[in-house]
């Protein structure tokens, strides 16, 4: 770089206008650059062992040659805190699960090619492969005696289409090829393209290497988590089998499937989902995740607990008003701990079988490497211990340890070497009340390096999607290298947030979007009120459902100098008949069907409104989103074409609804946004 204090770089044909000088002359090694995205580490899967004494986990990284995040296995001795690798190298190592003795680890790598099932007995280090299957395996369970191991996978089906009278091709001829033939209601995803023919069924294998012998079958779905009975005689899932799966999409109920004659029994029959099933031996219990369907577009899950043939089920935290994601038996069997978001952040919280619930026991984090939602990751250790991933406006997640005093140790610093020298923006919280009702509105914003009260800086109000997502106070690398150019960065939770229970989130209730937009006008207020924060050089940008609002905002103010409207829903009569989940949200998100409900649905699309836009507008998203298409990005950049709005498409490359899965992509779109602002950028006063 030929000067430190002027920073170029082209992103997709946008090219980065000169920064101004850097605050204090601060060196370009000691703030964020696009290239340190490539350095990032990060802890993940954190698992156990059953002697509670040793953890091992994903530790993850930035693959710069492959353009992808490269998953490793280490363990950290909890007594000593020695941190080793247990198989570590080019190829992929992951989902490590114990065998019930802890002499032995199952887990799933690319190491020969292709993902198969493998066991490595610790104390030799001898490694055996289990499968030698042709889809991947997931969801990997040992049998309580350690002779299996269960796990699900794809099996696919051959499907031709109904016509069989193409002429046969002359030897040599190169003809276009099959035509798709298409009839079933799921039939695309975001991320993994058209779906192929076949389903994912539940497998057992013996852990020592065998022919994998499928549990499942028909015509469905079986994704889930496994559970074994104590005996070792059947297993426990959750699964979709109705025959009109494909219309309830919401739909989940747990089964059993006995090993000897694959007989199915199922276990729960209530209108809504029911998965996740865990069984604890000691009580003859199984504890599950539920909520009854209320055809509501948000709504929460709480921890239930059953016998195992189903009978006196009870709801142990319906005195927790908050999204509950995960859970855990403690190791007396007296209890589950679980996860939750409140207020913008994870955190690990108990529950008796009594339904007594102790919050806050530990904060979670780290996970989300590109924009700041809750995240995080737990393990029981037993002894009122758990192994956690840490939450940090400052880091990705490293591991800790929390003891049953709520001490925190640290186990790993995965990213000292990258971020120990570099100046990080700092992040503050403001609540702002909202001119609609009152409410509380919480938010965040980040300042630049080497930060000067005096001076006046352009700020960036970054939206979160979802809509039913919450962010928080929680790491982000979007945020730092918007922060690192020059910029405050502010992101608020807005109504229809999940963090501040069922009530809040579903404010945008059909009615989306709405007043969320004052909501987050009255942030801007807020901020604007703060001396150093320059009114003339406002900036707005979001994804998703950020990027819903980003458009719907531009429609309704010219206060903001530019906006990036990221992987958009612009009109919701299209959307609803193009995403890969309209089966999904032509049910719970709108009023009726698109043909039903058409005026309510263009008053709350943005693309009504374009007519207002005067604001510079960019639109940016994946190639391959499913989620929110491409064509819905394109009907906002012509119609601004034809209004003669300065505006421009951003197109990333071999990327879905989620840009920032690839490295380079998340540079690509913090990059191509850093762009688009600075050329409307005012001079700094």
């Amino acid at each position: 770089m030929k000067n430190k204090n002027m920073l170029t770089m082209t992103m997709l044909g946008v090219q980065m206008l000169a920064l101004p000088a850097l605050a204090n002359d601060i060196d370009a090694d000691d703030i964020w650059q696009y290239e340190d995205v490539f350095n990032i580490e990060y802890a993940a899967a954190p698992e156990v062992h059953p002697d509670g004494y040793k953890v091992i986990y994903e530790r993850r990284a930035m693959d710069i040659m492959a353009d992808s995040t490269r998953i490793n296995l280490w363990e950290v001795d909890l007594k000593t805190k020695t941190h080793q690798p247990v198989l570590s190298g080019i190829n992929q190592f992951r989902s490590a699960k114990y065998s019930p003795d802890g002499k032995r680890l199952a887990y799933i790598t690319n190491v020969e090619g292709d993902n198969q099932l493998y066991v490595r007995w610790l104390e030799s280090g001898q490694t055996a492969r289990v499968t030698n299957v042709h889809q991947s395996v997931a969801n990997i369970s040992w049998s309580p005696d350690g002779k299996w191991i269960a796990f699900t996978m794809f099996k696919p089906q051959s499907k031709s289409g109904i016509f069989k009278e193409m002429p046969k091709m002359p030897k040599g001829a190169q003809w276009a090829g099959n035509a798709t033939y298409i009839d079933e209601m799921v039939y695309k995803r975001d991320g993994g393209g058209f779906v192929k023919p076949g389903y994912h069924h539940v497998y057992v294998v013996p852990s020592e290497g065998g022919t994998p012998r499928q549990l499942t079958q028909g015509a469905f779905h079986h994704r889930s988590s496994i559970t074994w009975s104590e005996d070792g005689k059947s297993v426990y899932f959750n699964a979709n089998r109705h025959d009109d799966w494909q219309t309830k999409p919401r739909q989940s109920d747990i089964y059993r499937v006995d090993i000897a004659d694959r007989q199915i029994t199922q276990i729960t029959d209530v209108d809504g989902p029911e998965y996740a099933p865990k069984i604890n031996h000691q009580r003859d219990k199984i504890a599950y995740l539920a909520y009854e369907n209320k055809g509501l577009s948000s709504q929460n899950f709480d921890i239930y607990m059953m016998d195992l043939d189903g009978k006196n089920a009870v709801n142990l935290t319906a005195s927790l008003d908050r999204p509950i994601s995960s859970h855990q038996w403690d190791k007396k069997g007296r209890g589950l701990y679980f996860s939750y978001d409140d207020h913008g952040q994870k955190y690990v919280g108990h529950v008796t079988l009594k339904g007594k619930v102790t919050k806050k026991l530990a904060q979670l984090g780290g996970q989300s490497l590109g924009r700041p939602y809750t995240s995080g990751q737990f393990a029981v250790a037993g002894s009122g211990r758990l192994v956690v991933t840490t939450a940090s406006t400052e880091r990705p997640a490293d591991l800790a340890l929390v003891d049953k005093r709520q001490k925190v140790t640290a186990l790993t610093d995965l990213n000292a070497d990258l971020l120990g020298h570099k100046n990080i923006a700092q992040v503050e919280p403001i609540t702002v009340k909202s001119s609609v009702d009152g409410r509380d509105i919480q938010a965040w914003y980040a300042l630049p390096p080497n930060f000067d009260a005096s001076k006046k800086y352009p700020m960036i109000l970054e939206i979160h999607g979802g809509p039913h997502t919450a962010y928080g106070p929680n790491y982000s690398t979007e945020v730092q290298l918007m922060a690192s150019k020059g910029y405050v960065v502010v992101w608020a939770n807005p109504r229809g947030s999940t963090s501040y229970g069922q009530e809040f989130a579903n404010l945008i209730h059909h009615n989306y979007p709405s007043q969320d937009y004052n909501d987050l006008m009255d942030v801007v207020d807020g901020m604007v009120a703060k001396k150093f924060v320059d009114d003339d050089n406002l900036f707005v940008t979001g994804g998703s459902g950020g990027g819903v609002l980003t458009a719907w905002i531009v429609g309704n103010t010219d206060r903001f100098k530019a906006a990036v409207v990221a992987k958009p829903v612009i009109n919701w009569i299209s959307f609803a008949l193009t995403a890969d989940a309209y089966n999904y949200y032509t049910k719970y998100w709108m009023p009726g069907m698109p043909w039903e409900a058409t005026e309510h649905l263009w008053k709350h699309s943005p693309l009504s409104l374009v007519g207002n836009v005067k604001t510079p507008t960019m639109l940016l998203t994946g190639e391959n989103d499913y989620r929110t298409p491409m064509s819905e990005t394109e009907q906002y950049y012509q119609a601004l074409q034809l209004r003669n709005v300065e505006t421009a498409m951003v197109r990333i490359p071999k990327a879905g609804h989620g840009i920032a899965a690839r490295p380079s992509n998340l540079i690509q779109k913090v990059g191509n946004i850093i762009a688009w602002f600075e050329k409307y950028r005012e001079a700094d006063k």
